[in-house]
């Protein structure tokens, strides 16, 4: 199994950018999504294993944004204990697409080996994105045999 945390406020995938360039349309990221995948693959880089993983894989990812600071002093508490989860934008699939694009060639060979995806928002004072990548469990039973 592979955990990590990358501290810092979580950034959604933001939608692709298109620009010409004599004549042809080329598709970019948008910075702020572009530096949060570098950042991610930097922090990843420091756990990778000896051989990038293959086979089925479970994702766990785990968004922490910030807690609001028109929060009451009880709904922020209420907030950190998980109580009061955030149902705002961005979609949690959203933080999660750019997590698995910066993990990519760093963990794992392709993101279509995440076969089990959990993904979960919530409040926190420490906003920071939780990763735990592992074998399935299938793939575990082979192993052992």
């Amino acid at each position: 199994m592979i955990q990590f945390t990358v501290y810092g406020e979580p950034v959604a995938q933001g939608r692709p950018r298109a620009s010409t360039f004599h004549g042809k349309v080329q598709m970019y990221d948008p910075q702020k999504s572009k530096d949060f995948k570098k950042y991610v693959q930097l922090v990843a880089s420091q756990h990778r294993p000896a051989q990038l993983l293959e086979g089925p894989l479970k994702l766990t990812v785990r968004v922490f944004k910030p807690t609001l600071k028109s929060f009451s002093k009880k709904k922020a508490a209420d907030a950190e204990a998980g109580i009061v989860r955030p149902t705002t934008k961005p979609d949690v699939d959203n933080y999660v697409k750019g997590v698995k694009d910066a993990l990519k060639q760093v963990i794992w060979k392709d993101d279509s080996q995440v076969v089990d995806l959990s993904v979960s928002k919530f409040y926190s004072a420490t906003p920071r994105v939780e990763v735990m990548v592992e074998p399935t469990e299938l793939q575990q039973i082979q192993l052992s045999v």
